[in-house]
């Protein structure tokens, strides 16, 4: 069954309300698509019932702004009501690009701004809407997820502060370490994988992959990743290895123990094309000094998977790693902010995520399981199988 008529058996529970951030409205105006063409197409046999009214709307996008005094202060506003909703907020902590005046001064918006104003629209909210559903692709503070010496848990407070504010459910996309859903037990809390989402876009932009374990290899650049790499190269049966990062505990440097040497743990990779995957890329230092060690034993092409590309130092490293055939590909989702440099590369390959958000939030609405979403083993080896008999 497709996945656009899953929802036939069950009734909405409240009228569908689709609140995007100005941070993520690219995104949550591509998710208002699919939305309105499932729906306006879909024959529902309990669509006399009341439940169903507003099922049908030329757009489910609910009209906000969040106007700011010239000292910079803010707050939200909420254009139309949304008693009975069943609500769905999006935002981008990342995108840097929206700025705001402060006394004359612009600031770029932080992830704390971002996280601010989505409090003002929950708070405009009022607790009228029937459910609050918070989508958060990159979770907030989710690198500070455990404490170490006398610091701050801001993630854990974060969740635990939405939660108070009326959230009912927080759907994330790779979490740096998903035990931060302990702050929250009794609240809902998914992380989304996008593997399928990764092997779908090398397979539509690279003719020429041999998928098997003679061919390929999963790479974790460091032991925190390991799962994801497993849980991938289990579907696609292939062999993985990972790295070490032996790091200098002694100092700090921007934030973080710099590393001394990647240690390698895995077998031979010579002639093989590797597919380095990570939850984000931030500087890229990492992934570029993993990908040179795999050059070293002799890899074929090298693939960087990452579910948040940020580039926080820009994308001078990675041209000059691609000219000297250390990388490949670069491989990324639009769930994070994408400048027009890094869409414009040759070697980058966007993962589209905005058609699984609606799969998401549109099951959901009608109440029902959404585990299959979230484990997409089949779908990986269908596709795979679909490439490999030149299907696609």
């Amino acid at each position: 069954m497709p996945n656009d008529e899953r929802n036939l058996e069950t009734i909405p529970d409240g009228v569908l309300g689709l609140i995007p951030l100005e941070s993520c409205k690219e995104l949550g105006v591509k998710v208002d698509q699919y939305l309105v063409g499932w729906r306006d197409t879909r024959q529902h046999k309990h669509a006399s019932n009341p439940a169903f009214k507003d099922y049908r709307r030329d757009s489910y996008l609910l009209s906000t702004s969040i106007p700011r005094f010239g000292t910079g202060e803010a707050k939200g506003v909420i254009q139309e009501s949304v008693r009975g909703y069943d609500l769905y907020l999006m935002v981008d902590v990342t995108n840097y690009s929206l700025t705001y005046t402060v006394c004359g001064h612009e600031n770029h918006m932080s992830p704390d701004d971002h996280y601010a104003d989505l409090k003002r629209i929950i708070a405009a909210v009022g607790g009228k809407a029937r459910r609050i559903t918070v989508i958060i692709p990159f979770l907030y503070e989710g690198r500070q997820h455990k404490r170490t010496a006398r610091e701050s848990l801001d993630c854990a407070l974060a969740l635990q502060e939405l939660t108070s504010m009326g959230v009912d459910n927080i759907i994330t996309f790779d979490a740096h370490d998903p035990r931060v859903q302990n702050a929250i037990p009794l609240s809902g809390f998914e992380t989304v994988q996008p593997a399928y989402q990764f092997i779908k876009g090398i397979c539509k932009e690279v003719p020429d992959l041999q998928i098997d374990s003679e061919h390929m290899m999963i790479i974790s650049p460091d032991e925190g990743g390991t799962n994801r790499a497993i849980y991938l190269a289990n579907v696609l049966g292939l062999d993985m290895g990972m790295f070490y990062k032996r790091r200098d505990y002694s100092q700090v440097v921007d934030g973080r123990n710099p590393i001394v040497a990647h240690e390698f743990l895995g077998s031979s990779v010579e002639g093989k094309d590797v597919i380095i995957i990570d939850d984000m890329i931030s500087s890229g230092e990492s992934m570029i000094d993993v990908a040179t060690e795999l050059k070293k034993r002799k890899a074929r092409r090298i693939f960087t998977m990452a579910t948040f590309g940020l580039f926080t130092n820009g994308l001078a490293k990675f041209d000059e790693a691609v000219e000297k055939g250390i990388i490949y590909k670069v491989v990324t989702t639009n769930l994070t902010y994408q400048t027009k440099e890094l869409l414009s590369r040759p070697y980058y390959i966007n993962c589209d995520m905005s058609k699984y958000i609606a799969y998401i939030i549109d099951t959901l609405n009608h109440d029902q399981s959404i585990s299959d979403l979230l484990i997409p083993s089949d779908r990986i080896t269908k596709i795979v199988k679909k490439y490999k008999n030149n299907e696609l």
